[in-house]
């Protein structure tokens, strides 16, 4: 068979529809996956309302899908080290030209029957490791691991707090209290609980910020996380930082980036950090720990849905229906 089912999204439209297209060969240092299951993600959703536009696409179309598992079906010349029907997750994208390609962005993704990547951006999988929870590793876990370990330098006993608690929030959450960060505190009073808060406060609660002290002892937070890219959060979450305390701004936003009080900010010598994406190696930690038992991903798959309802799938996503942590396509 040399054709295949794909959601292609037509960029100067907008347009999202699934196509039976040309089924991808893979080339020299390339291997063709089997996609069994892509996760769906805000940013997807963004692509198709037209707030993000790809920089490098060459295509006037694009397969969408950067959260991808299934097995290699087959090697493209040159390549060694893996073999047909072995279980694997795809790296979010890769460094082409000294700048970072996103899959299903800048270049085809994994919302089709099957995507070719380069084999430097194949992980192993485990028979432990169901692929559609595989599959949101890449960026839905692997970005807020990359947050709280890389840019937030979170260590032990450090009182943290989690501003927007969606697909990549609720994994912070749980990521945070992994690495034993404490307390957690999500300013989001739905359901970062169940995900390992010790505290779920809401935005709009006017002793927040006396709540806040109040958990950590007067201190204030050692870390705050922005995930929902918000010019209020920002500013709320710099009114409760300790000393030397440091924001990191995960959450993407077009509006400008403001500190009201400078010289409050000078003297606490508060941080402002921003941060993208993950590390290749971000992706094989977070593989080693699921198998190993120290994460449970089962949480995060709010449900399973074919190809075919995709307009149903980032429907959901955009509106909030249900709750969706994170939604996946199976072809």
């Amino acid at each position: 068979m040399d054709r295949m089912r794909a959601v292609r999204l037509h960029l100067p439209t907008r347009t999202l529809s699934v196509q039976e297209v040309a089924k991808p060969v893979p080339g020299p240092g390339e291997v063709l996956v089997k996609v069994g299951a892509a996760g769906v993600c805000l940013s997807d959703v963004h692509l198709a309302d037209g707030t993000l536009t790809p920089l490098y696409l060459e295509e006037e179309s694009v397969t969408l899908g950067h959260e991808v598992a299934g097995t290699v079906e087959s090697l493209g010349p040159g390549v060694g080290g893996w073999t047909a029907g072995q279980r694997v997750v795809l790296q979010a994208g890769e460094r082409r030209g000294g700048r970072t390609h996103t899959r299903g962005v800048d270049y085809d993704g994994g919302w089709a029957e099957y995507a070719v990547a380069s084999a430097t951006t194949l992980v192993a999988l485990p028979s432990t490791l169901p692929l559609e929870q595989a599959a949101i590793i890449p960026d839905a876990v692997s970005t807020p691991w990359a947050a709280v370990t890389g840019t937030g330098d979170v260590r032990p006993a450090q009182a943290v707090g989690v501003w927007g608690a969606g697909g990549l929030g609720v994994h912070a959450v749980q990521l945070l209290r992994a690495v034993g960060a404490y307390p957690v505190i999500a300013v989001d009073p739905h359901r970062a609980l169940h995900f390992g808060a010790d505290l779920a406060l809401d935005s709009g609660d006017p002793l927040l910020r006396e709540r806040v002290l109040g958990a950590t002892d007067g201190a204030g937070l050692e870390a705050a996380f922005d995930f929902a890219g918000a010019p209020p959060v920002r500013e709320q979450a710099l009114g409760v930082l300790a000393p030397k305390g440091r924001l990191v701004l995960v959450g993407l936003s077009d509006q400008p980036l403001t500190v009201d009080r400078s010289t409050r900010f000078s003297y606490l010598q508060h941080r402002i950090l921003g941060h993208y994406g993950s590390e290749e190696h971000h992706v094989a930690q977070l593989v080693r720990l699921a198998d190993g038992g120290r994460l449970d991903f089962s949480r995060s798959v709010t449900d399973v849905l074919p190809l075919e309802e995709v307009a149903t799938a980032v429907r959901r996503m955009e509106t909030k229906e249900g709750a969706p942590v994170r939604l996946i396509l199976r072809p």
